[in-house]
């Protein structure tokens, strides 16, 4: 292309930006999406926004390190600066032939994140980004070089600028501004500097060695000693304040040889295996911590059967209630807060609400109990991907110092999802069984998003993807560390990559990944989840174990489920026996309480033995027998109403026993008729008092009837799962996308149209005025000359914005136009128009 076909070079980013095509535009909405909130009306403010300082901020914040390192570079490069300047700071005078390789890519995402604008020969940092990237004293530049010469003698007097370029070989100038020129010149001449550098001191140059990679400022007394003296004469240091001195950034520059930055990393660091295992044993292993997983959620949900915890007046656990549930699912604090959080993140616990307001089911989960094992799976697993709340915070402290408990309050962290998301999209790329190396894992992550906020933020990142790992493998995503196929599914991952070459030859050797497959996408949409989620299930289905319809009855009271059993029968054996043990195998006892639970339930004994035996591999064996029959021979002979409350009873001689018992004393007993005691205690306590004493009471109704205590009574309210914190705005869909694309080229369009001059004056971007007869008769004769016109107009809701039309039809005090900015022919009030302008004859 010829210098006069080649379009012009940018003046601002809003012209860059009006350079570019949809798609590019597209992209870059995509990437930063908080630019279309809300939709800007045209590219310059656009642009105004992308230079804004907390855009730029996120916007670096979202950058590789080695993009970042380029950022940096371009900070302390001329404005604008060259490739050549660029690359001979990220490359030093050596040319890495890696940092030559990975540039262009490097400042192609610059240009796409509008943070660098121009072409090669005029490369310009976004101004807010070179703020906050530039050396300064108040923010030390992460390349670590100080001012350049010019800067840092900014408030010298001449004399003394005089008195360094003759110290330093050059001869005397008649300014000051030609006598910096000149220093700069001679420390930026690769072999006129060596040569002063030769006759330097050794002890100065070690003073330069210590400054050279930063930070480079240094303390010096009122009377520098001789080695320092040498360096200031010559301003290779440079006073900056009193008893401050400056390493100019052209003298750092050459004793790097032109490095920018110590250790450019132009390449990702690559994730290692720490072992290898048969993608079955990995499969395999990771399906039977899922069907861990779901068994302990049902125990923690069994457990809150009646009502769990009470809420705290801050919300969430106490710590009291979090070990008891730690005791009772057999498991750490840490991990407990984990399988309570995740309940709650699926919908499947909340809050009743109530006056004395505890935890307990939602109704959702009596519908989640009816799934499939493998659904069941996949609804917890997609809800762990998704969710904001953090169980690892769990009790740390916050900013003001409070504790953070399970389900309260503080534990949403927006980053989280995002780093599982790609903590698992790295093990992805592993081929299959490959277990990563942990620290592989977090090198590769600092360097994917090298800066944070501040290090506790940095810090923050780090743990939650090392939790990431963790809690992979406690819900079954990964087995023995290695992403499961089923993990892999549910990730919208592609298949593992595989190749000669590529397998270790033993479990324990390192498998550096040096191909980097093309991450699965960090957010599926909802559709693109369902399938990945239906292709999860299918491959986890197979794996798991089929629940099995019988026991193994043993004399010593106990009964032994060689594996996991089917819903109805764990239910009524969670009823008429208590848990003994759990594992691979799990054994139940049979007690008189037990029993007497199941009784309680409203069970017969006949249907106990009935159960019993269509259920057992082995006969029932007699001493289980013998106490069903006692317990149900005793069951209910007592009956405890509510007078206060009362306990009948046909035996009188019963009912003597009792009032005889001191342990009834507490109770309030005394005599209403042979076979009718009243009590000053409540019913509850009756039962749980003559329960305590050894008998087997039952509660009637004030019919007479048996009370039957059914299990599962306490549900909360209809509760949605909890929402998971956005982190910034949320990407736009291709529809929003579209839409905001049509409607920045056409408010473009209309703030850049030129107009005929003498028409409609406008200063400052301002909409046209006219009157409202010269508006009708613009209009008018728009119509007849089917010229478009430029307009200013208010709606309804008194925004106001400019437009490109094409006027059709004018009657009735409405005008009937194509407009150039919806792309779309529209009828608008005349009132509403604030004035029209004609175009000028070359517009189009």
């Amino acid at each position: 292309m010829s210098t006069e076909d080649r379009p012009p070079a940018p003046r601002s980013l809003a012209e860059a930006l009006r350079g570019r095509d949809d798609v590019s535009l597209g992209g870059l909405l995509r990437s930063r999406p908080d630019l279309i909130t809300p939709v800007p009306t045209d590219l310059t403010q656009l642009a105004t926004r992308a230079g804004t300082r907390a855009s730029v901020v996120r916007a670096l914040e979202r950058l590789d390190r080695f993009a970042l390192q380029t950022a940096e570079a371009l900070a302390v490069a001329a404005d604008p600066a060259t490739y050549d300047e660029l690359l001979g700071l990220m490359a030093g005078d050596e040319a890495d032939p890696a940092v030559v390789a990975a540039l262009p890519h490097a400042l192609d995402t610059l240009r796409e994140q509008a943070l660098v604008w121009g072409g090669d020969d005029r490369l310009r940092l976004v101004r807010t980004a070179r703020e906050l990237l530039a050396p300064a004293p108040q923010h030390p530049s992460p390349t670590g070089l100080g001012p350049t010469v010019q800067e840092a003698t900014a408030g010298m007097s001449p004399g003394r600028i005089q008195e360094i370029v003759v110290a330093a070989g050059l001869p005397s100038t008649h300014d000051s501004v030609s006598a910096v020129t000149a220093l700069s010149g001679l420390f930026t001449h690769r072999k006129r500097m060596a040569a002063l550098l030769a006759g330097a001191p050794a002890d100065s140059l070690e003073v330069l060695e210590r400054l050279v990679w930063g930070p480079p400022y240094g303390q010096v007394t009122p009377d520098p000693a001789p080695r320092l003296r040498w360096l200031l004469d010559r301003g290779l240091l440079l006073p900056t304040a009193p008893g401050t001195v400056v390493l100019p950034r052209e003298v750092a520059l050459h004793l790097r040889r032109g490095l920018a930055h110590r250790t450019p990393e132009p390449v990702p660091p690559v994730v290692e295996a720490a072992a290898v295992h048969r993608p079955q044993v990995v499969d395999s292993t990771a399906a039977g911590q899922a069907y861990t997983a779901l068994a302990t959620v049902e125990e923690l949900l069994k457990d809150w059967d009646e009502g769990g915890p009470a809420v705290l007046r801050a919300g969430g656990l106490s710590v009291r209630d979090l070990k008891r549930t730690s005791v009772a699912l057999d498991a750490s604090e840490p991990v407990a807060a984990f399988w309570v959080e995740l309940a709650y993140a699926a919908g499947l616990i909340a809050s009743d609400g109530e006056a004395d307001e505890r935890y307990a089911a939602t109704p959702e989960y009596d519908e989640w109990r009816e799934l499939p094992a493998a659904e069941r799976w996949s609804r917890l697993a997609t809800a762990w991907l998704a969710a904001t709340r953090t169980a690892g915070l769990v009790g740390g402290r916050d900013a003001k110092d409070r504790t953070l408990s399970a389900l309260g309050p503080g534990l949403d962290r927006s980053a989280a999802p995002e780093v599982r998301h790609r903590v698992l999209g790295l093990l992805a790329g592993l081929p299959e069984g490959a277990a990563p190396d942990a620290g592989s894992v977090l090198a590769r992550l600092r360097w994917e998003r090298p800066l944070r906020g501040d290090r506790r933020e940095d810090d923050l990142r780090g743990r939650l993807a090392e939790w990431a790992l963790s809690e992979a493998e406690l819900l079954g995503v990964t087995g023995r560390g290695a992403l499961s196929a089923h993990g892999r599914a549910l990730l919208g991952a592609p298949a593992a990559p595989s190749g000669p070459g590529e397998a270790p030859s033993g479990p324990g050797d390192k498998l550096p990944v040096h191909h980097r497959p093309a991450p699965p996408r960090a957010r599926l949409s909802p559709a693109e989840q369902a399938v990945a989620s239906a292709a999860a299930v299918r491959l986890l289905t197979p794996l798991l174990p089929e629940p099995l319809d019988h026991v193994l009855l043993q004399a010593d009271l106990t009964a032994v489920a060689p594996g996991p059993l089917e819903k109805h029968l764990a239910d009524m054996l969670g009823v008429l026996a208590d848990v003994e043990s759990k594992g691979g195998a799990t054994v139940y006892r049979f007690t008189p309480g037990s029993v007497r639970r199941a009784l309680d339930a409203g069970q017969a004994a006949s249907d106990l033995h009935a159960f019993l035996t269509a259920h057992s591999r082995t006969p029932v064996p007699q001493p289980l027998a013998y106490l069903i029959d006692d317990v149900a021979r005793r069951h209910g002979q007592l009956r405890v109403g509510a007078a206060s409350a009362y306990v009948r009873c046909d035996d009188d001689a019963v009912l003597s026993e009792i009032l005889a018992d001191k342990r009834a004393a507490a109770l309030g007993l005394r005599r209403l008729a042979p076979t009718v005691l009243a009590a000053q205690a409540d019913p509850a306590g009756l039962l749980e008092g003559l329960r305590a004493m050894g008998f087997a009471p039952a509660a009637e109704s004030a019919e007479g009837d048996v009370l039957i205590t059914r299990a599962l009574a306490h549900r909360t309210p209809p509760r949605s799962a909890p929402e998971p914190v956005p982190d910034g705005p949320p990407v736009p869909d291709d529809t929003l996308l579209a839409a905001a694309l049509r409607a920045i080229r056409a408010g473009d369009l209309a703030s850049t149209t030129p107009r005929k001059p003498g028409t409609a004056p406008t200063a400052g971007g301002e909409l046209p005025r006219t009157g409202s007869a010269e508006t009708l008769a613009t209009m008018q004769a728009a119509v007849l000359t089917g010229e478009a016109v430029w307009i200013g107009y208010v709606n309804a809701e008194g925004t106001a914005s400019q437009r490109v039309i094409a006027p059709i039809r004018v009657e009735g005090g409405f005008v009937t136009a194509y407009d150039h900015t919806a792309d779309e022919v529209r009828t608008y009030p005349l009132h509403r128009v604030t004035g029209v302008a004609e175009l000028a004859d070359d517009a189009g």
